[in-house]
């Protein structure tokens, strides 16, 4: 359970980013940026991947450069379930998805599998 809330919690410091530097993506509060990100999680988990069957010939026709619409299609999706999340259209909704993306692989990168935070060691000999 900790881990999901460590997740979402970099979807949300991801959906922050984005607000802050996409023009078009609003959010209104801290609890719109929460509920934004773990409906998110949710949307994530349940329509992404049908989509992605669905659109599988395109996304193999253009070697896979298809899944950016699907991950702004997402967020445009939750931005239409979510009252306090808005984005003004599927552009600023890709470039959004794309620092989304950018941004939980920067922090997935510290955390392992489990939520917990990876501590690298480099050893010379």
């Amino acid at each position: 359970m900790s881990g999901f809330i460590i997740r979402a919690a970099i979807v949300a410091l991801g959906l922050w980013l984005a607000s802050a530097i996409v023009p078009g993506i609003e959010i209104r509060n801290g609890g719109s940026l929460i509920a934004a990100a773990v409906l998110l999680a949710v949307v994530n988990a349940i329509v992404r991947p049908v989509l992605i069957i669905l659109t599988l010939p395109i996304t193999l026709l253009t070697l896979g450069i298809f899944l950016l619409v699907i991950n702004g299609l997402m967020i445009e999706l939750v931005s239409a379930l979510l009252h306090g999340f808005h984005v003004d259209g599927l552009w600023p909704a890709i470039l959004a998805s794309i620092i989304v993306s950018i941004t939980g692989w920067l922090v997935n990168s510290f955390i392992g599998p489990k939520g917990n935070v990876e501590v690298i060691e480099i050893r010379r000999y």
